[in-house]
């Protein structure tokens, strides 16, 4: 079943991470093994949300995955170069956001593209909580 590639939306910031592969990516079929893209879904959101928030409101949330979907289209092989996750969140619900996640090659083609289901918590509590109405313009795209 063909899957329909994610596309970014237009209100929202986009972060790019760029990748490494490394030896240790490669599996048995000679290709980056399929786990390593769930890393690089958490490790894309992780970024976006370490640049786009100071250490005050980073030591005082967290967000915790509770599900991913990841779709694969072509794999990276152990040359590759110029590889990157371009990210980008949906719509809050209470306190959750989905994380759309990209990752593509130097050439820009789609190999693999994910999402994430993160809840945001209490640093200190562990539980969920509402996502602030003041967090909300950090995901959005400016201008």
């Amino acid at each position: 079943m063909a899957r329909a590639q994610l596309e970014p939306r237009e209100d929202r910031e986009i972060f790019v991470l760029p990748l490494e592969v490394r030896p240790e990516h490669i599996d048995e079929n000679g290709h980056v093994n399929n786990v390593v893209y769930v890393g690089w879904l958490q490790d894309a959101g992780t970024a976006h949300w370490n640049a786009s928030f100071d250490d005050d409101t980073r030591a005082r949330w967290s967000w915790v995955g509770v599900r991913h979907e990841i779709d694969y289209f072509r794999p990276l092989m152990p040359d590759a170069v110029d590889v990157k996750a371009r990210t980008w969140v949906g719509d809050p619900q209470g306190p959750r956001f989905n994380r759309y996640v990209r990752i593509e090659d130097a050439e820009g083609r789609l190999c693999a593209q994910g999402v994430t289901e993160w809840v945001l918590v209490d640093a200190r509590t562990m539980r969920p909580h509402r996502i602030p109405a003041d967090m909300l313009p950090a995901f959005q795209k400016a201008g």
